[in-house]
C-alpha cells in the first residue's frame, strides 16, 4: 500500500473516526497506523484526550524507531478510548469510532481506530496497546486479527501509560501471518511459522458462560472436540487484574482529576475516581498474588500449547452502549493481562457480526502458530 492510498481512505471513511491525526510523511514503505498514546516524531500525542500539552514529539517512541529501521512509514494516529481507559472507543473529544461492519455499534476499545483502520484498509497494519483487553476487545469485534504479546516484550517508552504493570504493546492486522511479521518487526523476534503438526489445544474448565447468541453458535463450532482442562479460577485473575489497573490509572491522572476534571468524558473521570477509592491493602494483595497466579497458569498449560475461549462474550455494542458492556466485553481478556501471558484474537466462523476467539499461548512464537493452525482450520467452517 503506498500512503497515498492510505490517505485517501482515511478521508473517504472519515465518519467512523479511525484516526486523530493523520501524518504528513513522504516516502514508501509498509504503512503503519499508530495507535495515539504512542510518541511519533512531529505529531500531537493525544492519548484520546485534551490534557496532555499540544505539541508535537521530539522523538519516536523506540518501537517506531525500531519500525521505521525496517522501512515502516506512519500514516497516522489512530483514534482510541480516552486515555486507553475503557472497552467501547466512545470519546466526547475525537467522535466515537464506528465498527465498519455496522455503523449503529461502536468498534471496542481501546483500540478501537487501530482496528477500524485495518478492517478497511487504511493501512497495512496498526499498532495497539492491551492493558485489559485493549487489543483483543476492538479486533474481535472488528473481525481482525490482534496479538497481546507476552508482557515486556516490546518496550513501552513513549507511551502514554494506563498501568505500567500491565501495560503491553503489539500489532493488529487483517490475519495471524501479517500479525506474525509486524510483531517481528516490532522486535526483532523471528517470525512465527505455521506448527507442522495440530496444537495441542483446550478450554479452561468452568469459564464459558453467558455468551450471546452469535457468539454463542460460534463457539459451539470452534470448541467443537476441543477437551477441557482445570486451569487457575478466572475470579481472582480479573479481579486482581482490574485492581492493579484501577489503582495505577488513578495515580497517574491524579492531579488532572483534582485540578481539571471537566476535561475527561464522564465514564472515565468515574473510573479515575472510583480508582482513588481503593485502599492500599487491596493493591498489596493483588499485587503479591500475581507471580503465583502467573506460576499457577503456566503449570496447568504445561502440556498444552494453547488455551482457546471466546474474546468477548457478546457482538459489538450500540453506540449508545454504557457501562454495562464492560464486563462481559473484558471478562475473557483481563484475565491474561494478570499473568501476561501471549495472547491471539482472531476471527471465529460467523454469518452475523464477526465474533474473535482467544489462542492463549505460553510463548509468542506458540501462541502465533497455534492461531496460523486455526485460522486454516476454520476457513470453510460456518457458524
Amino acid at each position: 500500500m503506498l500512503l497515498e492510498q492510505a490517505r485517501r481512505r482515511i478521508e473517504q471513511l472519515r465518519d467512523l473516526h479511525a484516526f486523530i491525526s493523520v501524518s504528513d510523511e513522504t516516502g514508501e514503505g509498509t504503512v503503519v497506523a499508530v495507535k495515539d498514546l504512542i510518541d511519533v516524531k512531529g505529531m500531537v500525542t493525544t492519548a484520546g484526550g485534551i490534557i496532555l500539552p499540544n505539541t508535537p514529539a521530539i522523538e519516536d517512541a523506540p518501537v517506531v524507531r525500531r519500525l521505521r529501521e525496517k522501512g515502516c512509514v506512519m500514516v497516522g494516529k489512530t483514534n482510541l478510548h480516552e486515555f486507553a481507559y475503557g472497552v467501547t472507543s466512545f470519546n466526547p473529544h475525537y467522535g466515537s469510532v464506528l465498527n465498519p461492519h455496522d455503523h449503529e455499534r461502536l468498534a471496542g476499545g481501546s483500540s478501537g481506530g487501530s482496528a477500524v483502520a485495518v478492517a478497511t484498509g487504511m493501512c497495512d497494519w496498526a499498532i495497539g496497546s492491551d492493558t485489559g483487553g485493549s487489543i483483543r476487545i476492538p479486533s474481535g469485534l472488528c473481525g481482525t486479527v490482534g496479538f497481546k504479546p507476552a508482557f515486556g516484550s516490546i518496550d513501552t517508552t513513549g507511551v502514554i501509560p494506563l498501568s505500567r504493570s500491565l501495560d503491553t504493546l503489539g500489532p493488529m492486522a487483517g490475519d495471524v501471518a501479517t500479525a506474525a511479521r509486524a510483531f517481528s518487526m516490532m522486535t526483532g523476534d523471528a517470525v512465527a511459522e505455521m506448527p507442522r503438526s495440530r496444537p495441542r489445544l483446550a478450554v479452561p474448565a468452568g469459564w464459558i458462560r453467558d455468551l450471546d447468541e452469535t457468539v454463542s453458535r460460534t463457539w459451539s463450532v470452534v470448541s467443537r472436540g476441543i477437551p477441557e482442562v482445570e486451569f487457575v479460577a478466572h475470579e481472582p485473575l480479573f479481579r486482581h487484574g482490574l485492581t492493579i489497573l484501577r489503582v495505577e490509572a488513578s495515580v497517574y491522572h491524579r492531579r488532572w482529576v483534582a485540578e481539571q476534571p471537566e476535561k475527561y468524558g464522564p465514564d472515565v473521570l468515574g473510573h479515575l475516581r472510583d480508582g482513588l477509592e481503593i485502599i492500599a491493602v487491596d493493591y498489596e494483595e493483588a499485587r503479591v498474588a500475581r507471580p503465583e497466579l502467573t506460576a499457577a497458569a503456566y503449570a496447568a498449560m504445561a502440556d498444552l500449547d494453547a488455551l482457546v475461549l471466546p474474546s468477548n462474550a457478546i457482538v459489538a455494542p450500540r453506540v449508545n452502549a454504557g457501562n454495562e458492556v464492560r464486563e462481559p466485553l473484558a471478562r475473557f481478556t483481563r484475565p491474561f493481562n494478570l499473568t501476561g501471558q501471549p495472547v491471539v484474537s482472531l476471527p471465529g466462523p460467523s454469518n452475523g457480526l464477526p465474533v474473535g476467539i482467544q489462542v492463549v499461548g505460553r510463548t509468542n512464537a506458540g501462541a502465533l502458530a497455534a492461531a496460523m493452525w486455526l485460522e486454516q482450520e476454520w476457513r470453510d467452517l460456518v457458524a
